[in-house]
């Protein structure tokens, strides 16, 4: 599971994503805020973020955070990797904080090394392709998704999905 710190990590960043136009810095408090995130540990956060090159900052009055690198460049895995350290399940098969199992014989012929080396793979494979870009357009499309569905209750008086498809069957029955 995501720690508290790589979940809240994501949210800023994507709400950097969504808000800092043109480079402009948002301030700390704005994000807390949107975010729902304590004031005190998103700076730590942050600061973290900077550090790693995710994020640049500027200080005084109209100071902030900002994206150093476009919302296309930062993937949900360097974020994982950066807070919570390696994304393999079994330390035989990471790629950046490897450690030999002390229970294996045969790591070459470890048939659970081979399984769990294939799922740290396709994890970071998919990790990797969820960019912040990737997030808020499938964000976008899910809200747009909600809105058409939400419309298309309206046309039936407002009736909930079940009840609208219970009365479709009952009216197909009602004919033969």
């Amino acid at each position: 599971m995501l720690s508290r710190k790589t979940k809240y990590a994501i949210n800023a960043l994507v709400y950097l994503a969504r808000e800092s136009k043109d480079g402009e810095p948002v301030q700390i408090s704005r994000i807390a805020e949107s975010e729902n995130i304590p004031r005190k540990f998103l700076e730590a956060i942050l600061l973290e973020l900077r550090h790693a090159g995710m994020l640049n900052s500027r200080k005084g009055k109209t100071g902030g955070y900002y994206l150093q690198k476009t919302p296309a460049e930062i993937n949900i895995a360097d974020v994982m990797r950066l807070f919570d350290g390696p994304i393999a399940l079994l330390p035989c098969v990471a790629y950046k904080y490897y450690e030999k199992c002390e229970e294996c014989i045969d790591e070459e012929a470890c048939g659970i090394r081979a399984v769990f080396s294939d799922v740290r793979s396709e994890t970071v494979r998919m990790l990797k392709k969820a960019t912040l870009a990737e997030i808020i357009k499938r964000s976008e499309s899910l809200k747009r998704n909600i809105i058409a569905q939400k419309k298309s209750l309206k046309g039936n008086g407002n009736m909930p999905k079940n009840v609208i498809i219970k009365k479709q069957i009952t009216s197909v029955k009602k004919r033969k």
